[in-house]
């Protein structure tokens, strides 16, 4: 899907070039370049020389796409500081595996960049809740071009969602809302937005009328949702693909900036736990993590001060 976006967006534009480190097949990048050969750069196990290079680029007008997993991603760090955030060069930063990727375990898991990209300046930080999402922030991307951006999307199928013709830029920063209640607010990042749907329909048996957000921007964040989302609920979840210090961290941030902590809002974030998780299917892995819908529903439960246990039972405590 991102590599076939792509493709459209360069048909328009001939300034997008492709990049990646030995991972063409992975990321997508393969089909771009069997349609754009000459614009297609694989540097090989370099992601650092992958960085400086879409840097380099991006000073000459170019709008460079450096497709690389996110763990792998790690290993550019100080390129994407010094070369790129600190010169707000438009370096197009594309994050495949994000999350838990099954099979390939830890070493492969997209764990980390929500929190190691979300702490530097300058940067726009998108998650994609499903295909058609993606077409539409791979056009926002391109669009971005007076500072460095991020599309994070996991490994693996979409939900088979209907597909737009062309991807249209979205507004910078800013969420929807999918789904309107009125006691808790479930704000999800990624792809975590399907069992959030799941969760929310499960506490509508159980009387418990909920909002569910897809914030679609880690950074900037949707301020206004956010404090729309906390002063009109009395209890809002937060889930993530992510490591602590991600998605979560912003949020509690901009809440305790504007006040919002101190009028008895339940806030509880829910984060991949602080372990290595080890390989398994997506599902299996995401339901040890507790971000499946029952995990977000014995989330929404612990924050009311009622038993989880009873949940299967149907009795609230």
């Amino acid at each position: 899907m991102f590599g076939e976006s792509l493709i459209k967006e360069a048909q328009k534009d001939d300034k997008i070039v492709g990049i990646t480190a030995a991972m063409p097949s992975g990321t997508g990048i393969d089909l771009f370049e069997k349609v754009f050969p000459a614009r297609t750069f694989d540097v090989g196990i370099a992601e650092q020389h992958a960085v400086t290079f879409a840097a380099g680029l991006a000073t000459e007008g170019y709008k460079p796409f450096c497709a690389i997993y996110s763990t792998f991603l790690q290993r550019g760090y100080d390129q994407i500081v010094h070369d790129v955030a600190i010169q707000k060069l438009p370096v197009r930063f594309a994050l495949d595996r994000a999350g838990l990727v099954g099979a390939d375990g830890p070493t492969h898991a997209g764990s980390f960049d929500l929190a190691y990209l979300g702490c530097l300046p300058n940067f726009v930080i998108m998650a994609a809740a499903d295909e058609a999402d993606m077409v539409h922030m791979v056009a926002t991307q391109v669009a971005i071009n007076d500072r460095p951006s991020a599309l994070r999307y996991p490994r693996g199928e979409g939900v088979g969602c209907e597909m737009p013709a062309e991807g249209k830029p979205l507004e910078i920063g800013k969420g929807r809302i999918v789904r309107q209640g009125s006691k808790i607010a479930i704000l999800s990042l990624g792809t975590r937005l399907a069992e959030s749907l799941k969760a929310a329909e499960e506490l509508a048996s159980y009387g418990l009328s909920t909002t569910v957000a897809d914030a679609r921007f880690a950074k900037p964040l949707d301020t206004d949702l956010v404090l729309r989302l906390a002063n009109e609920h009395e209890v809002l979840i937060t889930i993530e693909e992510g490591s602590i210090g991600g998605f979560a961290a912003q949020v509690f941030q901009t809440l305790s900036d504007h006040g919002a902590l101190d009028k008895g809002l339940k806030i509880r974030a829910m984060v991949l736990p602080d372990v290595f998780i080890d390989h398994d299917s997506p599902n299996a892995m995401y339901a040890q993590a507790g971000l499946d819908a029952k995990g977000v529903v014995k989330k929404v439960f612990e924050a009311l001060g009622r038993d989880a246990a009873k949940i299967e039972s149907g009795r609230l405590a």
